[in-house]
């Protein structure tokens, strides 16, 4: 470990170096990828050197000790050895976390599609709640959303909706939300007051960047324009401005309506697709890749019932982790870094013991 890290300090310190060179502002695409391998660096290079510092004054501690009979002196040294001890401990394991290979999709921007399960409208409505769940998340880590197709029923519910969310690292926390979510409550349309399960399924696919090239030739697909539907001003709703792409090989289907012109939302409609065929690509490879999906917390397989919402109780619980809170209207109001901080360790925790498995 301490090898690589060396390597690791020398290159950060190549970096740096040539970043004061004055021949780099020429060069603002070499510019830009050392300006983003250094910020990536950061962590783990402060974290190293505070960890020799500790080393150093553990040694210092040490020596002290042999050396010096003043009592007084003595328990001084012995405070700092065992100050510098417990900080090597806590440090060497930050240094394992920060040292898991990354995903490579964690700072991409996220594409959320929400659909109604199980339950009819109530799944529906619960749809529409999901959502707004990870709208008030958004704000509140000040990331933007932006929705990208929906279909709504009359009593304020959604079949379903696809909308991106723009920030750092916002796949790195939003990629622990797919799979099916249960709700358990009594439906608003219920008389008896009988307590009803529903479900809604969650997929969370990373933005595709313009330079990962998705080969999608064009006789694979069918472009049809037609008229938007739903809510919408005099332009949406009586010009040919949505676009529906159909993708043969798979059968996925993308409809764009949200913008008043048509290339807006055949530009969305595209980037959708290429985002869902790089997925799906992704998806394949974990398949391939049995020990890595058994060692990831549910960033994979969208049939696994991974959360229940029982609101006469008040409680959510992540079944992935036993986790079980009993604050259901704030976690409803987007407070879910308490669910997703847990979630985060609990994947860590099992990379690091597969990791130590293969030393």
């Amino acid at each position: 470990m301490f090898e690589k890290l060396d390597s690791v300090l020398l290159h950060f310190e190549d970096i740096e170096r040539e970043l004061q060179s004055p021949d780099i502002a020429a060069n603002q695409a070499r510019f830009k990828k050392l300006m983003k391998e250094q910020s990536d660096l950061v962590p783990i290079v402060n974290a190293y050197r505070e960890y020799k510092d500790c080393r150093a004054a553990e040694q210092e501690a040490l020596q002290l000790l042999e050396d010096e009979s003043d009592e007084e002196m003595r328990e001084l040294a012995k405070e700092e050895l065992t100050t510098a001890r417990n900080r090597i401990g806590e440090l060497e394991e930050q240094i394992r976390i920060l040292l898991l290979p990354k995903d490579p999709n964690d700072d991409k921007n996220v594409i959320v599609e929400i659909r109604a399960g199980a339950g009819g409208d109530e799944a529906a409505l619960f749809a529409a709640e999901i959502y707004r769940m990870y709208v008030h998340y958004a704000e509140g880590r000040g990331w933007r959303s932006e929705i990208l197709d929906f279909e709504e029923i009359g009593i304020g519910g959604m079949k379903s909706v696809s909308f991106m969310i723009r920030g750092q690292g916002a796949y790195s926390r939003m990629k622990y939300e797919s799979g099916v979510h249960r709700v358990q409550r009594v439906p608003a349309t219920e008389s008896g007051g009988r307590i009803h399960t529903s479900t809604v399924t969650v997929a969370v696919i990373p933005e595709v960047d313009e330079d990962i090239v998705i080969d999608i030739p064009e006789k694979d697909v069918r472009i049809d324009v037609m008229r938007a539907s739903g809510n919408g001003g005099q332009c949406v709703n009586t010009t040919d401005s949505a676009v529906r792409l159909t993708h043969y090989p798979t059968g996925i289907v993308i409809y764009s309506q949200t913008e008043k012109s048509q290339l807006q939302n055949k530009a969305k409609a595209w980037a959708l697709l290429r985002s869902k065929l790089y997925d799906l690509e992704t998806q394949k490879r974990h398949d391939e890749e049995a020990d890595l999906r058994r060692s990831q917390i549910g960033t994979g397989d969208r049939s696994e019932k991974i959360r229940t919402y029982n609101f006469p109780q008040g409680r959510v619980t992540d079944h992935r982790i036993k986790l079980t809170l009993y604050k259901i209207d704030a976690v409803m109001n987007g407070d879910l870094d308490e669910i997703l901080d847990s979630l985060t360790a609990a994947d860590q925790a099992a990379k690091l013991v597969k990791m130590n498995d293969a030393v």
